[in-house]
């Protein structure tokens, strides 16, 4: 039995024009049962130029974040598999694609896709900052988390409906580290996480800063690590959950 597929686009004062590209080029090549845009603080007349779109355009007058915007996506969605793709369009409709397959196959629980993996194709490169950074958050990542991937941030996943479910009830990063935090967390839970290579392509007018939000990611990901740990049931990092870990997501109604 095929399973049904539900494609998130969480966008903050997007390109329209590239974004309405994109949206059609996932529509056309995965064919979702749901497609939904989670467009954060439009500028005026972005929702009305979306309208037309084949997607579901839900809009909030404020700047939720990445993560917050995708929970609660994921969570109006009905379908088997849940995706999300960034807004820029980095990541091709044929490679969303390529990362959706695992999960729909049902041989693995969540699928990062991979820009650093030896066998991506990176059509054009990171600006030499952005890059080095990038790079060295990637190698931290390694030795303080449990999956052992060569990108974290690749602006494609897609989990099963099942284990979102369990997921979902750990999260608390709203922001651009929320895709470490769902790694680490689904690595704590034992899930079975693929790895895929995709093609790749830098978009300069991308909305996450280099210096101030890479250094916010730094933090996060000694925060995913700390959460994994509590999952894990380490009982000083439960201890440390109870006292300072911020509120859930669910707990916060997504935002």
């Amino acid at each position: 039995m095929s399973r049904s597929v539900g494609v998130v686009v969480p966008a903050y004062r997007p390109d329209v024009d590239r974004l309405a590209r994109y949206v059609r080029d996932l529509d056309e090549r995965l064919d979702p049962t749901a497609l939904r845009i989670e467009l954060d603080d439009p500028a005026p007349g972005d929702p009305e130029s979306l309208a037309d779109l084949p997607a579901t355009v839900h809009v909030a007058d404020r700047r939720r974040g990445k993560g917050a915007a995708i929970t609660e996506g994921f969570d109006a969605l009905d379908t088997d598999v849940l995706a999300f793709a960034d807004a820029d369009g980095s990541t091709p409709a044929d490679s969303v694609a390529a990362v959706i397959d695992p999960v729909a196959s049902g041989e693995f629980d969540l699928a990062a896709g991979s820009r650093r993996h030896p066998d991506a194709t990176v059509q054009s490169h990171q600006k030499t900052l952005r890059r080095f950074l990038g790079d060295a958050f990637a190698w931290l990542a390694r030795q303080l988390l449990d999956p052992n991937l060569y990108d974290y941030q690749c602006g494609a996943k897609a989990v099963s409906a099942n284990f979102w479910s369990r997921l979902r009830r750990h999260l608390t990063e709203s922001g651009f580290a929320w895709d470490i935090e769902l790694l680490a967390i689904a690595g704590a839970l034992g899930g079975r996480i693929a790895e895929v290579p995709v093609v790749w392509e830098d978009q300069p007018e991308s909305t996450v800063d280099p210096v101030s939000d890479t250094l916010s990611m730094f933090t996060g990901l000694l925060t995913a690590r700390h959460r994994a740990k509590a999952v894990r049931g380490d009982r000083l990092h439960e201890l440390l959950a109870a006292r300072i870990d911020r509120p859930l997501l669910i707990e916060r109604g997504g935002q």
